[in-house]
């Protein structure tokens, strides 16, 4: 009877523990990339909307506008955080994310008379906006269960939202394929329902549970999984005509792969349960041992043979919070004060060339394809394929500057600086015009695009402090539409509608984007060199670890 009394109170720690909060916010960003998808119903809306491409790209503007402005929710997500409640974050995010689609299909539907073009881009800024809403809650929330491994959680769950679209995808040539109106109802219904049911396990956690780093290199491995299959089966796709059958037992296969890191979760509170009963049985011998087990003990879970420093395993929540410090002044600056430095301007100029011009392309992705060429099925597949790209440089970039930081001392805005002018030469690839370019671009400047996501929210709680994180990395995401709406309206739809047909507003050719790429080539150079300047600003900063203590 004592047993099974103790197997349900640890079914009930195990809902209750940072790996399934940790699960739950992976889930829900697994459908949350509907801002990736766009090109899949642009074009749908454009002809039913009677749009040209310059207002298309007003609408994808405030797409961005509404995914990237969300100080809201980066103060409701603070205060939430306070009282522990942050499904309250999650909650007003699928409301909006329902709302948002939800007319917008019923637009394109017919269902409701045909809008203005204001009132379409209000739709579409409430839906996008559910995004900052997500985001928020899930990478801040990971930040402070996993405060010594910032770059490699906000990597996981900025590495899941770039897969997510991808995902989605999938969906969309499984079962809706050629009707991208349903599409646009099932990214109201989906992403809501789903939040719904898993809002309630995201929870902040402080406390240290053993190895984390290993269970952290699992999840990774799952989404290394993902992408991986996600990857086969587009260019299965593109080889071979698969028939439904075929395609509805890939997205179970796909299905069971995004539920595996639920065993991550179950084995990691299995061994934590198990050290915890150690740890209680030895008591008496530590007790009897004194100060030399202590030291043991100590210097055991201080570093692990990775190199890593950790704290023991019995922390309280003052000592975690002591590790939320920046690297500066050791103290967690409010947005006003983080506004006031240089290094938050830094930041928000080198985030308008990279987000921006990264907005920019996958805005636009499906017209360009079109103006070279390219069939509806090869455009959605680089559509699918920019999915994976977006995964790969924010999980990368997250685990690569996390590696380097800790081993080496690298200063982490130094991978800004790299990613950056990758991004450079993407864009002179995809300017090129010559074949296979499009595919080759929009590899390195997928890649490069989704590395800002993973680096810039880190970068910014090493600056600043993670207090207010939520609330300080948000308003420097403003930079991203901003950059959007100067590269998307003001370059691209300028210069398309001026070399499109004036009978059918279309374009087709080399010329038709290649002047867009070179100015935005030449904007991410620019950025890469305001990132240069953060780099020597806190490269000092940078050579001690994030704790304070000095490198090894």
């Amino acid at each position: 009877m004592e047993g099974s009394q103790q197997r349900k109170r640890l079914r009930l720690r195990l809902f209750d523990s940072k790996w399934v909060s940790t699960v739950a916010s992976i889930w829900i960003q697994c459908s949350s990339g509907s801002l990736y998808t766009f090109s899949i119903y642009s074009q749908t809306l454009k002809t039913t909307q009677g749009y040209d491409q310059s207002t298309l790209d007003t609408v994808s503007v405030f797409k961005d506008f509404g995914a990237n402005c969300g100080v809201l929710s980066g103060l409701l997500y603070s205060c939430s955080a306070t009282w522990r409640v942050v499904w309250l974050v999650l909650l007003g995010r699928a409301a909006q994310c329902f709302l948002g689609y939800f007319l917008m299909w019923a637009a394109v539907s017919g269902i409701i008379p045909l809008p203005p073009v204001p009132v379409i881009c209000l739709f579409m800024f409430v839906a996008a906006h559910a995004m900052s809403f997500f985001n928020t809650s899930n990478a801040v929330t990971g930040v402070r269960n996993f405060p010594y491994y910032k770059g490699t959680i906000v990597g996981i769950m900025k590495g899941f939202l770039g897969l997510s679209g991808a995902i989605l995808i999938q969906i969309y040539w499984t079962f809706l394929y050629k009707k991208p109106a349903s599409f646009l109802l099932m990214l109201a219904l989906l992403p809501t329902i789903n939040t719904l049911l898993l809002m309630w396990f995201v929870r902040i956690h402080k406390k240290y549970e053993g190895n984390e780093k290993k269970h952290l290199n699992s999840l990774s491995l799952i989404a290394l999984i993902v992408a991986a299959y996600l990857m086969g089966f587009i260019i299965l796709e593109n080889l071979l005509t698969l028939c439904l059958a075929i395609r509805v037992v890939a997205f179970v296969a796909l299905i069971l792969l995004l539920a595996s890191p639920l065993c991550i979760a179950i084995r990691a509170h299995k061994r934590e349960s198990n050290r915890v009963s150690q740890t209680l049985l030895a008591e008496g011998d530590q007790l009897i041992d004194g100060e030399s087990n202590w030291r043991d003990t100590e210097k055991s879970h201080i570093q692990d043979p990775s190199g890593y420093r950790h704290l023991p395993s019995n922390n309280t929540d003052q000592e975690l919070d002591s590790n939320d410090r920046t690297l500066q002044s050791r103290e967690n600056f409010n947005l006003v004060q983080a506004m006031c430095t240089l290094d938050f301007w830094i930041l928000f100029i080198a985030m308008v060339c990279g987000m921006g011009s990264g907005l920019a392309t996958i805005n636009n992705l499906n017209q360009i394809g079109g103006s070279l060429g390219y069939r509806t099925f090869e455009k959605s597949t680089l559509i699918s394929l920019w999915s994976i790209w977006n995964f790969l440089g924010r999980f990368g970039a997250g685990y690569v500057s996390d590696h380097f930081l800790h081993l080496r001392g690298w200063a982490r805005p130094l991978f800004m600086v790299i990613t950056l002018a990758g991004m450079s030469i993407g864009h002179v690839v995809i300017a090129s015009g010559m074949p296979c370019a499009l595919y080759t671009g929009s590899l390195l400047v997928g890649v490069f695009y989704g590395s800002q996501w993973s680096l810039m929210p880190t970068i910014t709680s090493e600056i600043f402090g993670v207090l207010h994180m939520g609330t300080i990395f948000i308003a420097i995401t403003i930079a991203a539409p901003v950059g959007s709406y100067i590269f998307s309206v003001r370059v691209i739809g300028h210069i398309y509608d001026k070399e499109a047909s004036t009978a059918w507003n279309t374009c087709t050719g080399t010329h038709c984007f290649r002047l867009s790429f070179l100015i935005m080539a030449c904007a991410t150079l620019l950025g890469s060199l305001t990132a240069l300047a953060l780099f020597f600003r806190t490269r000092s900063f940078y050579s001690q670890d994030i704790d304070g203590t000095s490198n090894t």
